[in-house]
């Protein structure tokens, strides 16, 4: 918006500015003087943003500004939306700042804002000394709140609460505003439609990967080259005029620009440290001021920053003939689409994350209601901050438009001096591979609202996969070997997949198995998590197969396996196979391996029934489970069966893994079970036996006596086995043995005892 100084020179340009929007740069607006415009803000997810969830506190807000002259019979209209609650006592008239300037009651006849059954009602300007005929509201431009003295901005407001499931839609557009001019008949103006998704609020995802999908606009980066002022975007509709960076005071209301400078055209410079305002340098007028409307930042673009957050300085286009651009936006009153594409070649089911990087650009922006601006310093009265020491006036605040569905809000973003990164993550539909893309301005005009946007990312949120037992795992001769994939994503729809070998080094790629799945991905507290198994039988582990090369690809659905744009794979890592001439097959079994923790240690105990061309025990430990480190090296000793013991003197908190080992004198190594100990007041469950076979065996620790229960489902979530015990204080050896009849597989078993749960993925193996 345009913002006021007050020296003799500023005001009379700010007239010729006025009266150039009012007649030129004002499409759409309404005889030229007035404007409306109507949106919402989150208020539960405030400055930080986020989609539309059940619960949430939403701020329905239409905005009424009156430029020049004077209107009657002015009253907005409207209807509590489907799937919300009105919040009683919130029918307010608000200041273009979002601050509350006019409280009124829920009933009526008291004052001029009420509610009927699900109608709100507000008429706006109303007075009793102002009243006319028509018994609504008055509204001249010199009224506040105000805008500079000349200009009345009025935010017509109320809350309500959001009651609507997840995946419903809701309207949060129409609504109306009376007014007339004079002898005039009453005219009406109806808010356009504006739907909203109820849409869980994932935020972004940490892992996004691939080429961005935009595609368009260089990539979301607006290119770069050796001019300050590139030109048009396509991609910018016509609610927006291009004027670049054209004088001291443009891009204007409803005008953007495309550059690598944000400093005025004639006051071109490449520092940020002039005053705001800046004073006029020459003497010669506001045209030569070096920052626009004497107050913006003087920035560059974002792209390939060295400090994400601080972006890239400002151009030097002498020294520097290729700098980046990034898109600039003058908002105002109007919820116009500020930048649309659609997208194309997207995978089905499959989540994407859409971000931005955007910046507030002027700190000294706002206007008050009583007209006085950031930059004025006289009074009383003086100029009222928007919140403590905050004098940017409007904060931006954008919309992510998908299919012509709002599914996020940047919340508003205040004035920081820095690049913010603002996003949500979408999923796709069943069969969708392209979106229509639009981001909307959401804020009303006046002082403020003044942003720069760039790095436009649409990109994949990929799995991570870590392959067992290592990367290059020893294999005697003609064993089988079994593989694990450890598949971790932020997301629980990866839950199809495939393994498939290469003998030539990666170069192809054939499957070993059919397509597996759907998995049942378990929240791990971090990821969602499940293990993808294949044991290679002992005809592919023949001295010839040295060297090969096993991988999985993962996907969303059964039929994005076949399409390589739509799974994928940890195209780092692969497992290749060290096939060993072992003489003597190792040959190793235990019957025990269970750890409990002690007041001094950590007490680790097995049993070996049977050891063939075995050497030593190996005991590794991890904080994560899936990283290990070596621990020590027990001899093999005979006779068996021999019970072995070893302690661990880490008694720190958290959660310790153990993983017991078998090593042969040729370097072979047989991998057995992994446990964990778990330290942390209240009660503690230590899992003994995995794999297992016919029943479960486990120990709680616990503080007290009490109660405890216990459950194994499968990988698709049913229930196999389910019981409630008694346990008392101390240490609770425990054996189920009505595991029976059950498949060999992944399980995942679970202990719930006094508000604690503890989950673990156990193996069911003959």
């Amino acid at each position: 918006m345009v913002k006021g100084l007050h020296s003799k020179k500023y005001k009379l340009f700010l007239f010729y500015v006025i009266i150039r929007v009012l007649f030129f740069h004002t499409p759409n607006s309404f005889a030229q003087t007035i404007d409306f415009g109507k949106s919402y803000i989150n208020v539960t997810k405030g400055t930080s943003g986020g989609t539309v969830e059940t619960g949430d506190i939403l701020e329905i807000r239409a905005s009424f500004v009156v430029r020049s002259g004077t209107y009657d019979s002015c009253r907005y209209r409207d209807l509590i939306p489907p799937g919300t609650t009105y919040i009683p006592g919130t029918i307010r008239v608000l200041t273009n700042e979002g601050k509350v300037y006019k409280q009124f009651t829920d009933v009526y006849g008291d004052d001029p804002g009420w509610i009927n059954a699900t109608t709100i009602t507000i008429h706006l300007g109303f007075n009793t000394a102002a009243a006319t005929a028509f018994r609504r509201g008055r509204v001249a431009n010199t009224h506040k709140p105000s805008f500079y003295g000349s200009t009345c901005i009025m935010i017509a407001s109320f809350r309500v609460t959001v009651t609507a499931i997840t995946g419903a839609l809701i309207s949060t557009g129409a609504g109306t505003i009376t007014y007339k001019n004079g002898l005039a008949a009453i005219q009406t103006y109806t808010f356009p439609n504006n739907v909203l998704a109820v849409y869980t609020n994932t935020g972004i995802c940490s892992n996004a990967i691939g080429a961005n999908a935009l595609g368009t606009e260089s990539n979301g980066t607006f290119g770069n080259g050796p001019t300050r002022n590139r030109g048009t975007s396509a991609n910018v509709p016509v609610g927006y005029i291009y004027t670049g960076f054209t004088g001291a005071n443009a891009p204007n209301d409803y005008a953007y620009a495309i550059a690598n400078n944000t400093s005025t055209q004639f006051g071109y410079s490449t520092v940020n440290t002039w005053l705001k305002p800046d004073p006029d340098p020459d003497g010669a007028g506001p045209l030569t001021t070096h920052r626009v409307f004497s107050v913006w930042d003087i920035i560059g673009d974002h792209t390939g920053a060295a400090s994400p957050t601080a972006g890239n300085p400002p151009a030097d286009t002498v020294a520097n003939n290729n700098a980046g651009h990034m898109l600039v936006i003058n908002a105002a009153y109007r919820i116009d689409s500020a930048f649309q594409q659609v997208i194309t070649g997207l995978c089905p089911n499959t989540s994407y994350e859409i971000s931005c990087w955007m910046r507030n650009i002027c700190s000294k922006c706002g206007c008050d209601s009583n007209g006085k601006g950031a930059t004025n310093a006289s009074g009383p009265p003086y100029y009222i901050p928007t919140a403590a020491a905050d004098s940017s006036g409007v904060a931006p605040n954008l919309t992510f438009d998908i299919n012509g569905v709002d599914y996020y809000t940047t919340g508003n973003l205040q004035y920081t001096g820095q690049w913010v990164r603002k996003g949500f993550t979408y999923r796709t539909g069943i069969s969708e591979t392209s979106i229509t893309l639009k981001f909307f301005n959401n804020a009303p005009g006046g002082g403020g609202n003044d942003w720069a946007l760039d790095d436009i990312s649409i990109r994949t949120c990929a799995p991570n996969m870590s392959y067992a037992p290592t990367l290059n795992p020893n294999i005697c001769d003609s064993n089988a070997l079994q593989l694990a994939d450890t598949i971790r994503s932020f997301y629980d729809n990866y839950t199809y997949y495939k393994w498939q070998r290469s003998i030539d080094g990666g170069a192809t790629w054939v499957d070993v198995t059919s397509i597996q799945g759907p998995a049942t991905p378990y929240w791990n507290g971090t990821a969602w998590e499940y293990v993808a198994l294949y044991t290679v039988p002992n005809t592919q582990t023949y001295a010839v197969n040295d060297g090969d090369q096993y991988r999985v690809i993962v996907a969303t659905l059964a039929s994005n396996l076949s399409n390589a744009s739509c799974y994928f794979t940890d195209g780092g890592n692969v497992i290749t196979l060290n096939v060993l001439d072992c003489g003597p097959i190792l040959s190793t079994q235990i019957s025990t391996f269970s750890g409990i923790a002690e007041i001094d240690k950590n007490k680790l105990e097995w049993e070996s029934t049977t050891v063939i061309n075995h050497s030593t025990f190996d005991i590794e430990k991890s904080t994560d489970g899936y990283n290990f480190i070596f621990l020590t090296s027990l001899p093999n000793r005979d006779p068996n069966p021999e019970t072995y013991t070893y302690h661990d003197a880490d008694i720190s908190a958290g959660k310790k893994y153990y993983r017991l080992t078998a090593k042969n004198q040729s370097g072979n190594i047989a991998f057995f079970k992994t446990i964990f100990i778990e330290r942390k007041k209240g009660t503690t469950f230590v899992y003994t036996v995995n794999p297992f076979l016919n029943e479960l065996k486990f120990e709680v620790i616990t503080e007290k006596n009490g109660f405890a229960i216990a459950s194994l489902s499968d990988q698709n979530g049913r229930i196999v086995y389910h019981n409630k015990f008694s346990v008392k204080k101390g240490v609770n050896k425990i054996v189920e043995n009505k595991i029976v009849n059950l498949a060999n597989g992944i399980y995942y078993f679970s202990v719930y005892m006094d508000g604690f749960i503890e989950r673990q993925k156990l193996i069911k193996h003959n």
